[in-house]
Parts: C-alpha cells; structure tokens; sequence
C-alpha cells in the first residue's frame, strides 16, 4: 500500500504565519520561480521523557531551510531540501519557525505552536474518512491534549509502518483495494505513554466521474459528424445498447448537468445509427471518444458497415485504446484511416472491452475533421513547416530536431520536439510570439503529446500544463493564466487547451479572463507541476494556435440568419423564401432560417445565384448544403434526388454550358449534400468536352429538385449553403 502526507490544515493550536521577501542569497540565475509553497513543519518527538524532537520542514519548491527552535537558542539551523533535525526541549509551550528558501533566494516563513508534555495524550479524538474526490483514499485527523505527533497504521496485512502527522493534521492513506480494515491511531506526546485508538473502518472506491468529460472545441457542422455529444447535434440513433447477449447495462446520468452515458458491467455494447440510412464519416479525419472508468483494462472501438457480409474486411474494424488510464477522464483521438473497413456508410458502433465487464463512462462520441480553407495562425510540426522561431528550454532539455522514437498511432512524423526534465524544480519549454494573442477570436491550442512511463520519477501527477505569460514584463510568470489537463502514458495523445471555455487558474491578483487582456504573447508549456526534483520525459509535435481563413475568392456561403455572403439568389419559375422559419428544427440542423424551395408544378423549377470573380474549381471543387424534403409535399412520380448544375450565367442560354451533378436524396429528414466537381460523377452539356476543373467561365450555380420537364409539385428546404475546397 502507498502512504502519502498531506498537510492540509494545521492544528488547532498551531498559529501559522506565512510572508514572501527577497533577500540576498545569491541565486539569481534562475528568474521564472515563484517563492515556496506549502511550507510545514512535521515534529517527531521520542516517548522517554526526554523531550528531544525531531523537526522534518517541507516545502514545495525548496532548496533551503533555516529553522529557528523557539526557545533559548538564537542562532537557528541549516539544512537542505529532505533533511531533518532534532533538538531537546523542557516541558513547555514553544513557537517553531522555518524559513524555506528556493533557487533565486524567494522566501516564505511559517511558524508552528510546539507543546512539548511529559504527560500521556488525554482525550484523544479521531475522525476517518473516506476521500471524496480520489478513490480508495482515507484521511485521518487526531487531535489530543499534551499531544505532539500521531502514527497511523492501515491495517493492511503486512503493512507495519505507520503514517505520521502532527496532532490536528490530516494525514491520508491510499489503499489498493476497498474492503474493511482495522485502522489503529497512536498519539503520542514526549511522554513514555501513548494513547491509542482501533477502529474497523469500511475503505471505498469512487466508481463515477465528479466532474463533466472535457468540453469539445466549437466546430462548423460540416467539421463534425457527432453521435453522442451536448456539444453538437447528435444523428438520430435508431438503438443503444441493444440486446446483443452482452451483460452490459447502459443508464444516461448527468455529471456536472452534462448528459454522459454510464455503462455497467461493461463486456461489449452496441449503438445503432440507422439501417435505412447509413451514416457517411468517410469525409472525417478522426473519430474521438472521452471515457473515465475505475477498472477497465482494455477499451476498444469498432465501426461496422452493415452493407457488407461477415468476413468482408470492408465490413468492420476495431481500434483499441493504446493504454487505459484509470479515475479520471480521458480524451481519445483515433485517425480514421487506422479503420480499413468502408466508413461511408456507417450502421454500428460499439465499445468493448474483451469481456472485462468493467464500469466505463462515455461522452463526446463524434467523428471530426480540420476545417476546410484554414490553418492555424501559429503552428509547428517540427519539420520546418512552422513558424514558432523562438523554442527555448527553461532549466529543462529540449530538442524541437528530435528524431520521433514512438512513431505510431496518431502520429506517424519524423520529427519531434523532445522535452527532457532531469529533476528542475520549474522545468518547461516555451515560445514567444511577435504581437499578443487574441483570445477573444482565437482561443484554442492544441497539441500532441506522449508521455512514455519509463521516463517518469517520482509521484508527481501525469499532467500537462499550459500558462499564458506577457513574455515582456520583468516577472512574466506574475501575469499568467494557466490550464491544466491529465495526462495518459505510453501513448499518442491530442491535448487542447481552450482559454475561453475551459477551467482556467490565473496568477494572484489577475481579475480578468484570458480573453480580456491583450498582454499575453508567451506560451510556458509544464508537465507533472513544478517545485519538485522528479524526472519526466516527453514529445511533442503538432502544437497549433487558433486558425485563419485561407479561402480564396469568390465567396459562396449563406446560413440564412444574415451571415451569408450570396446576395443573388433567385427562384426561377419556383417559389423561393430566403428568410423562412425552419419548419424542420430538428436532427442536425435546429437553425431559426432557412431557404424555402417551393416548386408548384414549373417544367424547370430552379434556384439559383451568381458570383463573381468566377469558380476557380482547381482552388475549391466543393459545394455543401442541408436539405430537407417532406414527402407530403410530393406530387408525381419523379425521382427523389438535387441536382447542383454550375452555367455561365453571362452566356445568352445559360443552360448550354452547364455541368451536372446528380445526388439521391431521402425525405422526411435533414441531410448533408456534398457536390464535388473534381471527384464525382459530373454530366456536361453536349459538346462540352472539358472538365469542370479545366473551365474559368462558370458562376452560376443552380439547385434543382426532383428533376426537370415535369409538372409534379416538391417542396425543399435548403440551409447552411458553403463552396469550399
């Protein structure tokens, strides 16, 4: 069983006094540290009547103590980081003060009430309880007249060395495994006797997450195909958890008022999209997944297209998660391309964890990609395709030229940067940038990241840390802003840190929220916290902030809420509202506006818009849009399918020099169309011989609906309208 100490209160009699200077130690070299934290002092005093105590200080980010005993003794005593020492008191009451120093001489006092009694603790009282927060942890406090210290031992068979705190302290205890245990409390003062209390105590495991799965970054609906997520709009599942002959029982619960799914006894589970209407990811680049679980072992991810036969290898393929962390979440990013069945018509899902019949939590189930026309405004790969110029290590190795030594996964370049602590109390890499970050339009950055465990020492946490700094003041690290994740070993993982949706800490004193100030231009990257000597070493590739539009003229997008850039838009022999009420909030598009299609029995109904300059189809090749059609709206016998035709609008008969494409469409339901004049099947006018890549004359775009030469009637409705590439 591991025991930790912490100090997370004083006695009640112990009067603490705390203060930060600089004095004149000659340690400033190092300039980005802050003075010692959670300086304390344990005592230890031997039960003989004696009263010699020994006197251990600890301090987060200390080099040096000075500790002054409180009594006759005027010079106090030296010692380093990890020592102790012991000094004989006479009965009494005594103020014990310890100053602890770190590298550029920063200080902070504290001091404690010693009670040196050589008489056996009376009234001793204990609480036990279990940790709220972490699992298997029980905290003990004591407190007892005449006492100094107490022991605690766990009741773990073969465990015989106790804990120790001072009298009123907490000290923890983390267990392997939950069950009851007898858990003995010795208080001890400087007399020869002890007092004693034993108790059988019930120590519990947390099996479920405290805190709601990350929040996922903003994205465009054409960026993201999501399944399970508060986030975006969810397709329409047709099952969860059906009844497949797994003993897995599925409840949605709310964490933090976030809708999570909770699956017990977790061996394998199934989720359905629809078998009517497959769901096309194959435009992703990525599906992502958060999980939080107390004791899977193995989680993975299959994708099924139904449309195949068993032992097709294009039906289904499973991924599973590198290394599972356990209490706490984790977010998983897996590259589409690692699926090698056929992603465009997805009909399954399911989570499996090989018959580990686990507890698993799930949010943020959903496929994504990059946007289309953007990149990022600062960027590295490590490749020399970026421009960060300015990486330096701060008392911690770095090399951005690093050959990658985990090539796999996620993330298969040739080049890394390395970050090598060997034990730097405030270890870190950072960059800094020309002009201020705009957090108010640019908030997110992202990063990949693998942390391998054989390159960790000590028990800090796995975790990584990015501060935002203004790089120019003299104490850049007294203006930061700071965003903590978690962090899995042994495995590529996306880390983003979003300064305006995600928890943030600022520096004492900073009132303003990140997208407020416009100071910061320093990126401080951290793992496993700081003020500490422990070893860490990690890659780290990909590390990207905000995005810029790199589309190129023209501009053809409209959401019908007045954002659009399509100023042209005209019903030809076709009713047409551009400002219509959604009949239709529903599904993937809970729009307030749409463009309304009303084709009342015209031989060529259409809707169309010109541009200009023309459509550089070799620049950008793709048209997109929503589309809903109601059956009822239907007359005739034609087929249900949008026709996208691109025409001179310039020429005397536009028509004449049009090319065509075709897609099917279903009704009753909101859908995502794609025309890709560079990819797909295309029909030209006779006699057009050219490619639509190949031609510069075309800017005109027209949409069409169930077919031309015809009197039936059709109804559409059209949204979110985009040309990109």
């Amino acid at each position: 069983m591991k025991t930790i100490k912490y100090l997370f209160s004083f006695c009640l009699v112990v009067l603490t006094f705390a203060g930060c200077v600089e004095d004149e130690k000659d340690l400033s070299f190092v300039t980005n540290v802050v003075a010692p934290t959670e300086v304390s002092m344990l005592f230890n005093v031997t039960q003989d009547n004696t009263g010699l105590v020994t006197i251990t200080p600890i301090a987060e980010g200390a080099i040096l103590f000075d500790v002054t005993f409180g009594d006759e003794t005027e010079d106090p005593s030296s010692l380093e980081n990890g020592e102790n020492i012991s000094h004989t008191y006479a009965e009494g009451t005594y103020t014990v003060s310890a100053t602890a120093y770190g590298i550029t001489g920063l200080e902070t006092t504290v001091a404690q009430e010693l009670v040196v009694s050589f008489k056996a603790p009376a009234n001793l009282e204990v609480t036990i309880e279990n940790d709220t927060a972490i699992s298997k942890r029980v905290n003990v406090t004591a407190t007892a007249e005449y006492a100094i210290t107490f022991d605690v031992y766990s009741g773990v068979t073969d465990d015989t060395t106790p804990v120790s705190g001072n009298i009123g302290e907490v000290v923890a205890l983390d267990y392997e495994e939950p069950g009851t245990y007898t858990i003995t409390v010795v208080a001890k003062s400087a007399a020869i006797e002890t007092t004693e209390y034993m108790v059988e105590f019930e120590v519990t495991a947390i099996v479920a997450p405290l805190t709601a799965a990350p929040t996922p970054p903003s994205r465009d609906a054409e960026n993201v195909v999501s399944i399970y997520s508060d986030a975006y709009t969810d397709v329409i599942l047709s099952e969860v958890n059906p009844g497949w002959g797994q003993s897995t029982v599925l409840t949605e619960v709310q964490v933090e008022e976030n809708n999570t799914w909770f699956y017990s006894d977790l061996d394998y589970t199934g989720i359905v999209t629809d078998y009517g209407n497959a769901t096309d990811v194959s435009a992703m680049e990525y599906v992502h997944f958060d999980y939080w679980t107390p004791d899977a072992t193995v989680l993975g991810l299959k994708l099924v297209n139904t449309s195949y036969e068993t032992g097709d290898p294009l039906k289904e393929h499973i991924e599973f998660v590198s290394s599972i962390s356990l209490g706490s979440w984790v977010s998983v990013d897996i590259p589409l391309e690692n699926f090698l069945n056929d992603t465009s018509g997805i009909t399954q899902l399911l989570f499996d964890t090989t018959g580990n019949n686990a507890i698993v939590y799930i949010d943020n189930l959903y496929f994504h990609k990059e946007p289309s026309g953007t990149a990022p405004l600062i960027f590295d790969d490590f490749e020399g395709n970026g421009n960060i110029d300015s990486w330096f290590g701060d008392d911690c190795g770095m090399d951005n030229e690093f050959s990658n030594p985990y090539s796999e996964g996620i993330n298969t370049s040739s080049t890394v940067l390395e970050y090598n602590d060997t034990g730097g109390a405030y270890s870190n890499v950072r960059f800094d940038t020309d002009s201020a970050f705009d957090i108010a339009t640019n908030s997110t950055f992202s990063l990949k990241i693998y942390v391998p465990s054989s390159g960790i020492t000590g028990s800090q946490p796995n975790q990584i840390s990015m501060k935002l700094q203004d790089g120019t003041a003299g104490e850049p690290w007294t203006t930061q802003t700071e965003i903590i994740k978690p962090l899995i070993t042994d495995a590529w993982q996306i880390v983003t840190f979003d300064f305006v949706n995600d928890t943030f800490v600022n520096w004492a004193g900073i009132a303003e929220t990140p997208s407020q100030r416009t100071d910061l231009n320093r990126v401080v990257i951290q793992l496993n916290s700081e003020g500490n000597s422990d070893a860490v070493i990690a890659y780290l590739d990909d590390v990207s902030y905000g995005s810029v539009s790199t589309d190129t003229a023209p501009f053809a997008t409209d959401d019908f809420e007045g954002a659009g850039t399509i100023t042209t838009w005209f019903g030809d022999d076709c009713g047409m509202d551009n400002e219509l009420s959604n009949p239709y909030s529903e599904g993937i598009n809970t729009s307030s506006t749409v463009l309304e299609y009303a084709d009342t029995g015209g031989a060529y109904s259409n809707v169309r818009f010109d541009v200009e300059p023309n459509f550089d189809l070799t620049a950008k090749s793709k048209y997109t849009l929503k589309l809903y059609v109601p059956s009822s709206s239907i007359t005739g016998s034609q087929t249900n399918q949008i026709s996208l035709k691109l025409q001179d609008g310039t020429a005397g008969e536009p028509w004449t020099t049009q090319t065509e494409i075709i897609k099917t469409i279903v009704l009753d339901q909101w859908q995502i169309i794609t025309f890709d004049f560079a990819n797909d099947t295309f029909v030209n006018w006779a006699g057009i011989t050219d490619a639509p890549v190949d031609r510069t004359d075309l800017n005109r775009v027209v949409i069409q609906l169930n077919s031309e030469g015809n009197s039936d009637n059709v109804t559409g409705y059209i949204d979110d309208f985009n040309y990109h590439n």
